[in-house]
């Protein structure tokens, strides 16, 4: 692996958009609502594609019994399980809705349940709700099945019952393995049983095993990362995503509950970093982009060296670019050329399904400007490439004229060894890779503008 500089960590060590879609989650507005969603989903129905366009269900259960600090997430702290029954009844009102204008039995290749804690859910209500989903659509087989799992929510019957539902990927939240760093963000969860659970995950025959951690956190330094990275090696999950701390209290309220002196500095988060980079390599992991490794033989690995990775929502996907149907509270969607958000509150997306609407409140119908720079941007996060004429085919324009200010502004990267310009197109270098975000924010009109940064995560 090149040796990425601390030099030029810290030079793109800068806020930006993660681009699970373009244009941001951010941009949606309150203009679009439920009418222009059921338009979407109608075209879906009886448009030109509507029997071959693949779709993806994400379903968002937002329940967990504790508090995380560091969370950013759409969640409801609480240890009563009677309030899921209800909540199941309201996503089965939901699916019913979409089934009247998209039809019954679409098939579906990808599923994602997130949160929250998807596993504050029971057995008999994980069982009820994919049964409920098996009734609507049709889950093909060979598709991307995951949820994501709290470990101290599981044990391996729990694990056994997900696979028996049809579960074949699931995602661990583990953050940081160190005891001082786990009780100052309110996560204590031993290595032992998130070892004793990935080994049980194995022996079941999951597919594929993903261990979320967090770079950047109180209490955490350069060394005690160190002892993480090498007890994540050990326990070796197909896949890893890697985030960093984003420190947002005036947006996030739980955060606000770390203590700031505990955080570490701007030049130890980017130490953290750099040797997370080299220990994940010296272990023998793709960088798929971003965030986001994964082991050679893993689908997400293969799929980048054959040029069909994704991007969706969840992240990095082997999925083909598929519409994106979002239920439960907050959930975002993707329909056709729009994107949607259900209701953020609970009290209001039930108020919304009460009154036999889809709880969606805000979105956007897509520009062609924004389709082409979606285009564009998706194609250097997944392929790392943009070839010039296969962007002019498909949105005819002139791809040196209209992007010229785009290209020069690309030429100081090209400096730097981030990108090369060619006569057929843009490259993202091997070193590149590692700050694909800030490549991708050159192409993004709404931030060239836009004073308020500081809205997003940092981009390494």
């Amino acid at each position: 692996m090149q040796v990425i500089t601390t030099e030029l960590l810290t030079k793109f060590d800068v806020p930006g958009p993660r681009y699970t879609s373009y244009p941001t989650a951010d941009r949606f507005v309150e203009a679009f609502g439920e009418p222009d969603y059921l338009r979407a989903l109608d075209q879906r129905r009886t448009g030109p594609a509507a029997s071959t366009r693949p779709l993806s269900l994400y379903v968002h259960i937002p329940f967990c019994e504790s508090l995380c600090y560091y969370c950013a997430c759409n969640k409801i702290i609480t240890k009563h399980h009677d309030r899921s029954a209800p909540y199941l009844r309201y996503l089965s009102k939901e699916v019913d809705l979409h089934v009247q204008h998209i039809g019954a039995g679409q098939s579906v290749s990808q599923l994602h349940l997130g949160g929250g804690t998807p596993t504050f859910f029971s057995d008999d209500e994980l069982g009820e709700l994919m049964s409920m989903l098996r009734r609507n659509f049709n889950l093909v087989a060979g598709g991307e099945y995951s949820i994501e799992v709290d470990p101290r929510t599981v044990d391996e019957t729990r694990l056994q019952t997900l696979a028996r539902l049809g579960f074949n990927r699931l995602s661990f939240g583990v953050q940081d393995f160190d005891p001082l760093v786990q009780k100052a963000v309110h996560r204590v969860q031993p290595a032992e049983q998130v070892f004793a659970l990935v080994e049980a995950a194995r022996r079941i025959g999951f597919e594929s095993i993903n261990v979320d951690l967090i770079y950047g956190l109180p209490k955490q330094t350069p060394e005690s990362f160190d002892r993480t990275l090498a007890q994540v090696a050990q326990l070796r999950p197909d896949r890893i995503a890697l985030y960093g701390y984003a420190h947002l209290p005036e947006r996030f309220k739980p955060q606000r509950r770390i203590v700031v002196v505990d955080l570490p500095g701007a030049a130890n988060k980017v130490a953290m970093l750099a040797r997370a980079l080299a220990a994940f390599d010296a272990a023998g992991y793709d960088y798929i982009g971003m965030d986001h490794f994964a082991l050679p033989d893993d689908a997400l690995a293969v799929a980048k060296r054959q040029g069909r990775l994704h991007r969706n929502f969840q992240g990095y996907s082997t999925q083909p670019d598929c519409d994106l149907i979002g239920l439960g509270v907050s959930a975002i969607g993707k329909i056709g050329a729009t994107y949607s958000q259900n209701a953020k509150s609970l009290e209001d997306y039930q108020d919304l399904l009460d009154q036999g609407h889809l709880p969606v409140v805000r979105g956007l119908a897509v520009s062609r400007d924004d389709l082409l720079r979606r285009a564009v941007i998706m194609a250097l996060m997944c392929q790392g490439e943009v070839l010039y004429e296969s962007i002019e085919l498909s949105h005819l324009i002139n791809f040196r004229e209209y992007f010229a200010s785009e290209l020069q502004a690309l030429r100081g990267m090209q400096e730097q060894g981030l990108v090369r310009l060619t006569d057929t197109g843009i490259e993202v270098t091997s070193m590149g890779w590692f700050f694909v975000r800030g490549v991708a924010m050159v192409f993004d009109k709404y931030l060239q503008a836009d004073r308020t940064r500081a809205r997003f995560s940092k981009i390494i």
